[in-house]
């Protein structure tokens, strides 16, 4: 038995040795052989020999950016996990403009989620439902089927959770004008991007019939773009580039009457991007014909016009339109909303988490991606116990030496500091120390004066893929070691507390953005302030999304796809 515990401890720190078996010859000889079998991963037998293994069963609702880097990046096989979404598959979403007008096949940019998780380590399913219902109190997630025929039995269900992880997304934001939702396409999701493209092509077709007035014509061939971010922009671009490079050989009668229009409320496109980006992308679609209106605010959608104020002059203009195409930002889904309501959150726009992504005022439940909000802690509302956690002698004053002990997990738990340290090109937290008073020796309220202004740079995070990856493979770098880590906390001091958190808080670390702009060109925003634009871009563009693609299955689609755009022009039949 003393043989047996020892194996048992062995290989509960090493899970590996125990697929290793040594079988010792009478002669001191060895035959060391491997083995497949599983560890025990923390079970134990009984006299019988019975093993019992209590997993712990994680609920991921959505799959998206953030649920499936989480799946993909999970790999503790001590979780039964259950998958939760209205949709059985993850999909490239950089790339549904490119989808809109042919130029990459839907199926190109989707990856079943089954495929994602089926060689996992851990334990799988999933259910093609929507969540409607969240209820924390007695840890239970309650569905209803997503499919439009019922095949019998009941359409709604309830899952049970030791952890939830809320991953799902967010809708597209109407701002309650009239007639959006009635009137307007969305760019959301993959069935948003293909009845674009069936309307794309059903305004050229009834266009051309022979029984249309010219005014009539011009209307229906009026393509109209209301949002000026990254996905406004690139399609446009990409409509520009299907309309000049393909349709018009199609339907060479109907080229002078195609006219595509941008509306943005602010004063330029791409507002997050580098102004000299910004700038290009103004200057290249008044090149290409693309009808930029900025200051307009669209006020009302209706079936044939779309109502704008123009900020300049208060006026009200009416455009008539063929096909409008909204996209102006996110919001929360309805479930989202109620499940704030419940936990006391209703006063703001997104689910506010912790720097761990851990929901507020929940326990086991996180939420990351689009559908929720880091809510950063502040340094002044700390800032007595940070004090206090330095002063180990309770003497009042310090001196700036006494606070390098904690310099590290001040700049780990409050970001903000860094940020502050770089705008004000200071070299290190003690220089910010030495630089306000100049003086060794801090009292609290020199402390406080010295950061004061920090909290000025604390910054959201953008709803975009990258964050969402990067959350996705933080959470399940959590999870993969949450045993450890309970037992050897790695994370920031508790300043508030004693000891230390469990983890390293959450930071994104950007890789830059893309800009799309048709012809061949495209622009770049990366880290240290580099500027790329124009065709060379664009082949970077190429290799970055080939290589972020999810699987090799979808990396050769595309590229495919892409390879038989160059060849053959894009598919304009309207299936």
């Amino acid at each position: 038995m003393s043989g047996y515990r020892f194996y048992q401890r062995v290989t509960g720190a090493y899970p590996y040795l125990s697929k290793l078996l040594v079988v010792s010859t009478i002669s001191g000889g060895g035959l060391v052989a491997f083995s497949d079998a599983s560890p025990f991963r923390g079970a134990y037998a009984d006299h019988a020999g019975q093993v019992d293994v209590k997993k712990k069963k994680v609920v991921v609702l959505g799959t998206g950016w953030a649920g499936t880097s989480f799946l993909k990046n999970l790999k503790d096989p001590s979780y039964e996990v259950l998958i939760v979404s209205p949709r059985n598959y993850f999909a490239f979403t950089p790339l549904l403009p490119s989808v809109t007008n042919g130029t990459v096949e839907a199926r190109s940019i989707v990856e079943p989620i089954r495929n994602i998780v089926r060689k996992k380590k851990y334990d799988a399913q999933f259910r093609e439902a929507e969540c409607y219902k969240i209820d924390t109190k007695n840890k239970k997630v309650y569905c209803r089927s997503s499919q439009d025929t019922n095949f019998g039995g009941s359409e709604e269900f309830t899952v049970d959770y030791d952890y939830l992880v809320i991953a799902m997304g967010a809708r597209a934001n109407t701002f309650n004008t009239p007639g959006v939702e009635e009137h307007a396409h969305f760019l959301k999701e993959v069935d948003d991007a293909q009845r674009i493209r069936r309307s794309v092509i059903d305004c050229f077709e009834r266009a051309s019939l022979p029984n249309i007035s010219e005014e009539e014509r011009k209307r229906i061939l009026h393509f109209v773009v209301v949002g000026g971010g990254p996905a406004g922009v690139e399609f446009a671009a990409e409509l520009h580039d299907f309309v000049i490079e393909d349709l018009a050989k199609l339907y060479p009668i109907l080229k002078e009457h195609v006219k595509i229009t941008l509306l943005e409320a602010a004063d330029h496109i791409l507002n997050m991007f580098d102004k000299r980006i910004t700038a290009f992308a103004e200057e290249k679609f008044a090149r290409d014909g693309i009808n930029l209106k900025t200051g307009s605010m669209v006020t009302k959608v209706s079936d044939k016009a779309i109502s704008t104020k123009e900020r300049a002059t208060g006026e009200t203009v009416e455009i008539p339109y063929g096909t409008v195409i909204w996209s102006t930002g996110i919001g929360t889904r309805p479930v989202v909303m109620d499940f704030m309501k419940q936990i006391g959150q209703s006063n703001r726009r997104v689910l506010a988490t912790d720097e761990w992504l851990r929901v507020e005022g929940c326990e086991n439940i996180y939420a990351l991606g689009d559908c929720a909000t880091i809510n950063q802690r502040k340094v002044m509302e700390d800032i007595a116990a940070i004090f206090s956690k330095a002063d180990k002698n309770n003497s009042g004053t310090l001196k700036v030496e006494d606070f390098k002990e904690v310099i590290s997990d001040i700049c780990e738990r409050y970001p903000q500091v860094e940020i502050y340290l770089k705008k004000k090109q200071l070299k290190n937290f003690v220089n910010l120390l030495k630089n306000s008073e100049g003086d060794d020796e801090l009292d609290i309220e020199k402390f406080k004066s010295s950061l004061s202004e920090v909290d000025t740079q604390m910054k959201n995070l953008p709803a975009t893929a990258q964050v969402a990856a990067q959350q996705g493979a933080y959470l399940a770098d959590c999870f993969n070691r949450m045993e450890v880590c309970e037992r050897y906390p790695e994370g920031p001091l508790r300043f508030r507390g004693t000891g230390r958190h469990r983890f390293h808080a959450f930071r994104y670390k950007h890789f830059g953005q893309f800009a799309p702009l048709g012809g061949a060109q495209a622009a770049a925003e990366l880290p240290g302030d580099w500027v790329s634009i124009g065709q060379s871009t664009q082949w970077l563009w190429y290799s970055v999304y080939a290589s972020k693609l999810v699987s090799w299955r979808t990396r050769m689609l595309v590229v495919s796809d892409w390879g038989r755009r160059f060849i053959f022009g894009r598919d304009s039949s309207r299936i």
